[in-house]
């Protein structure tokens, strides 16, 4: 049986709607037109930012004109704007770029971090301060801690912890001797790869990796190179300039070490966990004002008594502060005693968690503001 129409008598069929084609040539007209804007707006901008330098006078350096503070507000209000078609990262880099090179017409920044070039450190300088920045690449993390607190570099940046191997213990340890503040956090998917000179995994009889590396990709290299030698070193990149020498040898370490050192990708991404990330800070010689959206790190000395370590936390838990993150390390110069380190929400300069801070500090215990800084934009 045939299927009836659902038009009515008499009513004309109509014609599906074919959009025009639009000419490349208006198409490309117009992204030039835009293009042009866009150039003039980032010039009118960098005057600007010229402007706030005048305002604030004759300082000493770079340093003085850098507010970590103001640019997280930036940046959330370019997230919050946002919608679309490009993502909320795409243009979170785009304006921290334009914002770094307005900043480097007074001075470019130097910014320490543990090198050599190529290393997921060079990454996060990168990530928090943009490409107009001078980075600084040194041979250990104390090296950069030393190097900002003798003002050779205006800041550093340093890992602290791996969401699958947790902390870095040497950049806690360092914090209880140092005066220097954090000033900042950087939150960086890392993504390794196994390279080589030749390319070819059948060639590889020893990986050189950082020690941090070689555990996140522990379970791909022993399902797919058992028995190979694993060599640890300072650092990935440094893992890929060694294994540019020899055909036998391989490293893991980031895309960017593959294109500095000329190697080649055998195998990638190799890390075990999908959401591997490490956490990095900023250090810094000054405390920065409140941005709307802080985290405070503590390192608290606590007095062997029962319940001390109660007496720091309850204060925080009364007044709904959220705590991040505690960690345990021994304290320098006095066996079998703890320092602990503590991140919680909110600015040490601010309500509730200046209140709970006195009440600590009422009970005799050491607490030491490690820093108060913008939670990373992700």
């Amino acid at each position: 049986m045939a299927k009836k129409s659902s038009s009515k008598p008499g009513t004309p069929k109509t014609s599906p709607v074919v959009e025009a084609k639009p000419d490349l040539s208006q198409v490309r007209a117009q992204i030039d037109g835009i293009d042009q804007q866009i150039q003039a707006l980032i010039a009118e901008r960098a005057n600007w930012a010229h402007q706030v330098g005048k305002a604030k006078g004759k300082l000493a350096a770079a340093v003085d004109y850098y507010r970590p503070e103001r640019e997280a507000q930036v940046l959330r209000r370019v997230v919050d704007r946002n919608d679309g078609p490009l993502s909320d990262d795409v243009l979170v880099r785009l304006f921290r770029e334009v914002m770094s090179a307005c900043l480097a017409q007074q001075e470019p920044l130097k910014i320490g971090y543990l090198g050599p070039e190529g290393t997921f450190s060079q990454q996060a300088v990168y990530k928090h301060f943009g490409h107009s920045a001078h980075g600084l690449p040194l041979g250990s993390i104390e090296e950069v801690f030393q190097e900002v607190a003798a003002g050779n570099a205006d800041f550093g940046v340093v890992p602290v912890e791996n969401s699958g191997q947790g902390t870095i213990q040497v950049t806690l340890d360092l914090f209880l001797t140092s005066p220097l503040r954090i000033c900042g956090e950087v939150e960086l998917r890392v993504h390794q790869y196994l390279l080589s000179r030749s390319g070819r995994m059948e060639d590889v009889e020893r990986i050189f990796g950082h020690p941090q590396a070689l555990a996140q990709t522990g379970g791909w290299t022993r399902t797919h190179l058992p028995g190979v030698e694993k060599i640890p070193v300072s650092s990935n990149a440094e893992g890929a300039r060694r294994a540019r020498s020899a055909d036998d040898a391989a490293a893991i370490a980031g895309e960017t070490a593959a294109i500095v050192y000329g190697l080649k990708k055998i195998a990638g991404p190799i890390e075990d966990r999908s959401d591997n990330t490490t956490r990095f800070l900023v250090i810094g010689r000054q405390a920065f004002p409140p941005s709307g959206n802080d985290r405070t790190s503590l390192l608290v000395f606590i007095r062997d008594r029962p319940g001390a370590l109660y007496g720091v936390l309850e204060p925080l838990a009364r007044r709904g502060i959220s705590m991040n993150r505690i960690e345990s390390r021994p304290e320098h110069g006095h066996k079998w005693q703890y320092a602990f380190f503590i991140d919680v929400a909110g600015h040490c300069d601010e309500s509730p968690l200046k209140d709970a801070l006195d009440e600590i500090g009422q009970h005799g215990d050491e607490v030491r503001v490690l820093g108060s800084y913008p939670v990373a934009i992700t």
